[in-house]
């Protein structure tokens, strides 16, 4: 798999801080299937500040890997605000980590909504106790929404972390 070669240099720059700052990371993906812990993993060095990640692509196992409500999964779905912040927090405890990201999207072409269009992705930044949701639409097809997702994950990291 070739690797974006902006996702390579952002996914250098994180970790780069992320080993400057001595912080680990943990990632909990479900849209981006594992993006980004991939794009961090690809770079050399990158076990200094990432031990674990999560892929956690149906609503079961969200709430078995990272705790998150079938409550919540069930009055909110996959793809919102709530549930991102719980697979943050999830992810956060579970990995012992000092940052989480969490992602959660409909990358399509199909499973989108009025409500929930093709394209929108809810994110979920967790720095300690602090979190900070957001969600993007993007455009284009699967493959361009999934990189998308993961080059505005890694933008929004960096920027949060500095």
């Amino acid at each position: 798999m070739e690797l974006h070669q902006e996702i390579k240099t952002l996914a250098a720059q994180l970790g780069a801080i992320l080993t400057d700052k001595c912080l680990w990371i943990t990632t909990a993906e479900s849209c981006t299937g594992g993006g980004v812990s991939y794009a961090l993993t690809d770079t050399p060095g990158s076990s200094a500040y990432l031990d674990r990640a999560f892929v956690t692509y149906s609503n079961q196992a969200k709430h078995d890997l990272l705790d998150v409500s079938l409550q919540t999964l069930s009055d909110f779905g996959a793809v919102s605000e709530q549930v991102v912040l719980e697979m943050a927090e999830g992810a956060s405890k579970a990995a012992n980590a000092d940052i989480a990201i969490a992602i959660s999207g409909v990358a399509g072409p199909g499973g989108g909504s009025s409500d929930k269009p093709v394209g929108l992705v809810w994110f979920c930044i967790k720095i300690g106790d602090e979190p900070y949701p957001s969600q993007q639409i993007f455009s284009g097809d699967r493959a361009e929404v999934r990189v998308q997702a993961i080059v505005y994950a890694l933008k929004c990291l960096i920027d949060k972390i500095n």
